[in-house]
C-alpha cells in the first residue's frame, strides 16, 4: 500500500476524531453484511457508531462520515448556543447531590415550545444529551424544577420509565412532593399527569 492510499477501517474501529468546540468526538465504522444500501448512525456521549454496508466503496464512505461529522456538529453547536449556564450550574449541583456526579449531558435549557411536557431529554441521534425544560414551569417552586431536572437527568442513565429508572430517581428526597404538585397541576387542567413528564 502506498501512502496515499487509504485503508478501510476495521469493523468497529476508530475512524476519525473530530474537534466539537469544548468536546472532542470519536467517529466509529462497523460494516455490517445485513446493510444493503443505507447506513445507520447513532450518537452516543461522545462517541458517533456508524454501521455501513460492507460493500461501500472507501471514497463513499469518506463522504457519507463528512456528511454525518457536519451534521451531528451542526445540531450540537446550535444547542450550545441555547444553553442555558444557570440551568446548566443548577443540574450539576443536582447530579453531584443526588446522582454521585456520574450523569453527563450535553447541553439543558429552557424552551418556550413545549406545550405538553415538562421536560425531555435526547437519547441517541445529533441531539444525544440535550435536556430541555419548559419555561412555563419558572415560577413554580424549587424543589417541583429541581425534581423536573433530576427526572430528565435520570435519563441519560435509564432512557426509559422501567423499575430502575424510578429506583434510581428515589436518590431526589422530594419525588413524592413534587409528583404530588404535578398531579395537582395536571388535575386542575384536566390532563394525565404521566403525560407531563
Amino acid at each position: 500500500m502506498t501512502p496515499r492510499q487509504k485503508q478501510d477501517p476495521v469493523p468497529g474501529e476508530v475512524a476519525r476524531r473530530v474537534p466539537d468546540g469544548p468536546y472532542e468526538l470519536t467517529v466509529t465504522v462497523a460494516r455490517d453484511k445485513r446493510l444493503r444500501t443505507s447506513a445507520r448512525w447513532s450518537l452516543n456521549g461522545d462517541t458517533i457508531a456508524v454501521r455501513v454496508p460492507a460493500s461501500i466503496r472507501r471514497e463513499q464512505l469518506d463522504t457519507l462520515l463528512d456528511d454525518i461529522v457536519a451534521h451531528v456538529l451542526k445540531q450540537r453547536m446550535r444547542a450550545r448556543r441555547q444553553h442555558d449556564d444557570d440551568l446548566e450550574q443548577r443540574a450539576q449541583a443536582i447530579n453531584r447531590r443526588y446522582f454521585e456526579g456520574e450523569l453527563s449531558w450535553h447541553t439543558i435549557r429552557w424552551v418556550s415550545n413545549m406545550a405538553r411536557r415538562l421536560g425531555s431529554c435526547t437519547s441517541g441521534g445529533s441531539t444525544d444529551g440535550d435536556i430541555r425544560i419548559s419555561d412555563r414551569i419558572r415560577a413554580w417552586p424549587d424543589f417541583v424544577i429541581d425534581y423536573v431536572i433530576a427526572h430528565e437527568l435520570a435519563h441519560r442513565k435509564y432512557p426509559h420509565h422501567g423499575s430502575d429508572f424510578w429506583a434510581y430517581l428515589a436518590r431526589y428526597p422530594h419525588l413524592d412532593r413534587a409528583r404530588g404538585f404535578i398531579e395537582g397541576v395536571a388535575y386542575g387542567s384536566g390532563a394525565d399527569p404521566d403525560s407531563l413528564i
